[in-house]
């Protein structure tokens, strides 16, 4: 594939697709319902559905039985914590692979036309972007994710919370659970963005966030390198299944999106080819801007939320302006009157 005849490239070989970004119409104004329906199918596929399948498999073929998950045992909860390694490392390890270290594409479609490999840095740890990423996710990253994982399964095992069960013949609780799923990716949009914005405050950036923005371009084991109080913080949406009626499934279904959905923003390329014809968009973008300019997309756009707020940047010239703008209106108002 050709990707300039999706995008452009600068002088320093970066590239943008042509298009601007747009936010989801869900709750955009002005509201359309035809435009809602245009939008779903993208909002659902490939990724969404990619993952509640994954976490179909995982909750039907590798999570221990409830009588085992009732008391709380070294052997399922190291089970839980390979099978989440074993997870990761294939996803991760693959699109790494692929891309990263074999560059099967080269950097068609990469939005910064630098690979990280070939920039060592100090600040990471080795002096390497994939070693210091992989360590920060398997050493921090998914203890705490099964952490979380572990304590809301025992509470469900243990009836603490409004937990449901399929087939219960209450039409409403399935309707409940059915909207439950679809509107979780929304919830962990939102979620995320709160505690994004909370660590993007000057000293919480300096001693937490600053880890995971060292990867100014990102790749695929960038996803989950970060401090272990930012995975504190990130996973913590996950409680919400002790508050509201769901299903253990669905709780899986969130640490998918939350979990090996991290990869999806921050993989640095817009497609990934699958053949010379064919390629399967990231949606990436929205996310790779925020790692390149720190103060802009603090969510990804499903939500209106960075345009409500004024930090939406659409990947154009014009946001490039308007962010320039922005900064300067701010640098000002700092100045003290003279």
């Amino acid at each position: 594939m050709d990707d300039q005849d999706f995008g452009t490239r600068d002088k320093r070989g970066n590239w943008r697709p042509h298009q601007a970004l747009k936010v989801g119409p869900l709750l955009d104004y002005p509201w359309s319902g035809l435009r809602v329906l245009r939008w779903l199918p993208s909002y659902l596929l490939p990724w969404n559905a990619a993952f509640f399948v994954l976490a179909c498999l995982l909750w039907f073929c590798l999570t221990p039985p409830r009588e085992e998950l009732a008391t709380l045992q070294f052997g399922w909860i190291a089970w839980l914590f390979i099978r989440n390694t074993i997870l990761v490392f294939l996803v991760f390890g693959a699109l790494e692979l692929r891309l990263y270290i074999q560059r099967k594409q080269a950097n068609r479609f990469k939005y910064n036309a630098r690979f990280p490999a070939d920039a060592p840095a100090d600040v990471f740890w080795f002096n390497s972007q994939i070693k210091d990423n992989m360590l920060r996710t398997f050493l921090s990253g998914l203890p705490i994710w099964t952490a979380y994982e572990v304590l809301l399964l025992w509470c469900w095992a243990n009836g603490f919370g409004p937990w449901a069960l399929w087939g219960d013949g209450r039409l409403g609780l399935a309707v409940w659970l059915a909207a439950f799923a679809l509107i979780l990716p929304l919830i962990h949009e939102l979620h995320f963005y709160c505690i994004h914005r909370l660590i993007h405050l000057p000293k919480l950036y300096k001693w937490i966030h600053s880890v995971h923005h060292n990867s100014i371009n990102p790749s695929p084991w960038s996803s989950l390198s970060m401090h272990p109080i930012e995975h504190l913080l990130y996973w913590s949406d996950t409680l919400i299944h002790v508050l509201v009626p769901s299903h253990p499934l669905l709780l899986l279904y969130h640490f998918q999106i939350s979990g090996t959905g991290a990869v999806v923003g921050h993989v640095g390329f817009d497609r990934i080819e699958t053949s010379d014809s064919q390629a399967i968009k990231t949606h990436a973008y929205a996310h790779y801007l925020h790692h390149k300019y720190f103060e802009v997309n603090y969510a990804d756009g499903t939500l209106p939320l960075d345009k409500w707020m004024g930090t939406w940047h659409d990947g154009t010239p014009e946001g490039d302006r308007a962010m320039i703008e922005r900064y300067r209106k701010r640098k000002a108002s700092r100045k003290p009157a003279s």
